[in-house]
């Protein structure tokens, strides 16, 4: 009974209801896509800025989703549609403010050492583990380049490399790469931090 009440007073949020705001215009579909969608919009925009931009970012964000709603298709994630364009207000925003972000580099932070694909993955859950604090995982994230630090957010956001393509407008081989560096590099600035305390 409870449940019952609860589902007539809360309407689930579909999850197509980008679809449905985009045909309808209908503002329930923008109230459940903010719903759905906020709070992880706002994570991915404070990892790449800081908390005043990520919330002025955001809430551009969702004027352009309201302006550009008739954009949208459906064969498209909703979440990934909405993520490319955050990305796109946060770099235009960038721009005006003549803060440059450099949106092709693949270096290394420290020396480049030729470790295979299969020794960078090897130790990803390292990057991950319960003894990094994420105070001093979020210390290492912010030392990476825009790019990649964009890219290992993305990925930890449950992005797959498709989605992660259209949010970038990066190739497949672009992401991977970055992929690798951000990894190689927080793994090494995470075990120089270890070794510290």
């Amino acid at each position: 009974m409870l449940l019952s009440i609860k589902s007539w007073l809360f309407e689930t949020p579909s999850k197509d209801c980008m679809a449905s705001y985009a045909k309808s215009g209908d503002n329930r579909y923008l109230e459940q896509l903010i719903a759905l969608y906020s709070n992880d919009l706002y994570h991915y925009l404070v990892t790449q800025s800081n908390t005043h931009l990520a919330y002025d970012v955001s809430q551009q964000t969702w004027l352009k989703v309201i302006e550009k709603r008739h954009l949208y298709q459906a064969q498209t994630t909703p979440k990934a549609w909405l993520f490319k364009l955050a990305r796109n207000t946060l770099i235009d925003e960038y721009r005006r403010q003549q803060h440059f972000v450099e949106l092709d580099e693949n270096t290394h932070l420290a020396a480049q050492n030729d470790k295979s694909e299969s020794d960078l993955t090897s130790g990803d859950s390292h990057i991950g583990s319960s003894n990094i604090s994420y105070e001093a995982f979020d210390a290492a994230l912010k030392q990476l380049s825009f790019v990649q630090r964009e890219a290992i957010t993305l990925q930890q956001e449950g992005f797959s490399l498709t989605d992660i393509e259209l949010i970038t407008q990066s190739s497949l081989e672009t992401i991977k790469t970055r992929l690798r560096y951000a990894k190689q590099n927080l793994k090494r600035l995470l075990g120089a931090n270890n070794e510290q305390t």
